[in-house]
């Protein structure tokens, strides 16, 4: 190989993993703090909130800083919450949701049944951000889930995968970047548009029967890019653009999943729908 191509191999791969990063750049030291108020093991589902939620970080994301926001938020609805997490690599500290998607979808499996156990539940509610949003539905599709999950919500998931704009197809301008990337960094391979991952997971429909699928999207995305990417087709999906609640709302990739409260406000419409109320700009608020 010449040198000048062996240079660009480690280029490109830091290149895509910065551009693919699925989740907020908050401070590393969030994740050693304690959660506050989920991931209580004595916590017992009430009659209105008879599911435990769990919650599954994107990727780059941990337990804890993924979910400074919404887990409060829930908690103090009356949810028992509990959040994990998963796709670790050797040597890569605080930064999680980096391994092989299928492997992670095997460790969040083994999570929703120690929180079932816990809680005495017979089936749990899933929501997860970008990757997380996405990878549920390999446990539910093939490992089982179906079974174990009422509700599955994504917020701003990598469905069908994520083309940045673009910024994919620079793989096949640098020789040997697929390669590094996959090796690296197995899940940024796996949601390249059109990877093999992606390709196993949608194919025969997008849903399983028997679970409810909430998508919420922002049209200011612009990680998993199109947006349109992250809606499901099947029965029981609802699909959901912020801005066609609140067209003031101009939370990207990062915020949807951290801050917004217009999201998190259909987040608990799709975790109780039989009590869901409009969500406008005004959600902000209540």
């Amino acid at each position: 190989m010449l040198p000048w191509k062996r240079a660009l191999r480690p280029l490109a791969a830091l290149l895509l993993t910065a551009a693919v990063a699925l989740v907020p750049a908050t401070t590393a030291q969030a994740a050693s703090a304690p959660s506050s108020g989920w991931n209580n093991y004595s916590c017992k589902p009430s009659t209105a909130h008879p599911r435990p939620v769990v919650l599954v970080h994107g990727t780059f994301g941990n337990s804890v800083d993924n979910w400074l926001g919404l887990a409060p938020y829930l908690v103090t609805r009356g949810y028992c919450v509990y959040s994990l997490d998963y796709g670790q690599l050797t040597g890569v500290p605080v930064f999680n949701g980096l391994g092989p998607i299928d492997k992670s979808a095997a460790q969040l499996s083994a999570f929703v049944d120690k929180v079932l156990a816990a809680t005495g539940a017979a089936e749990t509610d899933v929501v997860g951000h970008s990757q997380g949003g996405m990878m549920p539905r390999y446990y539910v599709k093939f490992l089982g889930g179906a079974a174990k999950v009422n509700a599955l919500v994504g917020v701003a998931p990598s469905n069908h995968g994520t083309t940045l704009n673009g910024l994919t197809a620079l793989l096949d301008f640098f020789p040997g970047a697929a390669d590094l990337l996959s090796t690296a960094t197995p899940a940024l391979a796996d949601q390249v548009v059109g990877s093999a991952f992606l390709t196993k997971l949608n194919a025969g429909g997008d849903t399983v029967p028997g679970v409810a699928y909430t998508v919420i999207a922002t049209r200011y995305d612009e990680v998993v890019t199109p947006y349109q990417s992250q809606f499901l087709s099947g029965s029981g999906v609802h699909n959901v653009l912020l801005q066609d609640l609140c067209p003031l709302d101009l939370s990207e990739h990062v915020a949807i999943g951290l801050t917004d409260l217009i999201a998190f406000h259909e987040v608990a419409n799709a975790l109780d729908p039989a009590h869901a109320t409009t969500t406008t700009c005004a959600s902000i608020f209540g």
